[in-house]
């Protein structure tokens, strides 16, 4: 039996576009507009505004990784179908600035799928997504710790894990995971060595790749 071929998620929001409600829309309908690949969807809309290296005052960190929080333990349990309350599936947003934001974001969208291909399908099976969920949960948790600047790095590893499961590339699965390894294992390498001195030594660093 041959394989459905999977979309491009550049496709999938050409095609779909038009078919969203005139005037007011809900975050409900942007969950049926990303149906095949809702949950890889929403953690990259989420955790992309975190992995630029801007300081984010403390306990802004707390709400906007809420979301990711959420989303990562549904992936956890297995769930297939994203579950949100209804006042937040409720929530109300402009059609045409929506429009207008993914309009925009489509030619960089298009070459970023360059790089991503289906591969390494084992990335892909339910018990790797559980995974996935599991290791999305402990960067969205290290995204909570207020530190400034500390967001960047695991926002920018969901951020990657997510384009993963939306492209089904596991190389880029992976390479999320590495670095959100990486991450944990500075920031507590530094803590022990250096103590809370270590947690701006890490800042320093941070600040010097920008």
């Amino acid at each position: 039996m041959q394989m459905k071929k999977l979309r491009k998620l550049s496709e999938l929001v050409r095609e779909d576009i038009d078919k969203l409600p005139e005037g007011v829309m809900h975050l409900e309908d942007v969950l049926a507009l990303f149906h095949e690949r809702g949950f890889g969807f929403l953690l990259f809309l989420f955790a992309l505004p975190m992995a630029l290296p801007i300081p984010v005052p403390p306990g802004i960190n707390v709400i906007l990784a809420s979301p990711l929080l959420f989303l990562s333990i549904q992936m956890m349990i297995g769930r297939e179908q994203i579950w949100l309350p209804k006042f937040a599936r409720r929530k109300e947003m402009q059609t045409k600035k929506f429009k207008t934001s993914l309009e925009s974001a489509l030619p960089w969208l298009k070459k970023i799928e360059v790089l991503l291909h289906a591969r390494l399908s084992f990335m892909s099976t339910e018990f790797s997504i559980r995974f996935l969920g599991l290791f999305c949960l402990l960067m969205a948790l290290c995204i909570c710790i207020p530190i400034p600047l500390t967001n960047t790095v695991p926002s920018f590893a969901i951020a990657l894990v997510s384009l993963g499961i939306l492209s089904k590339d596991g190389i880029s699965m992976l390479l999320g995971i590495f670095i959100g390894a990486f991450w944990v294992s500075l920031l507590t390498w530094a803590l022990l060595v250096f103590g809370a001195e270590g947690t701006d030594i890490v800042k320093e660093w941070i600040k010097s790749c920008c």
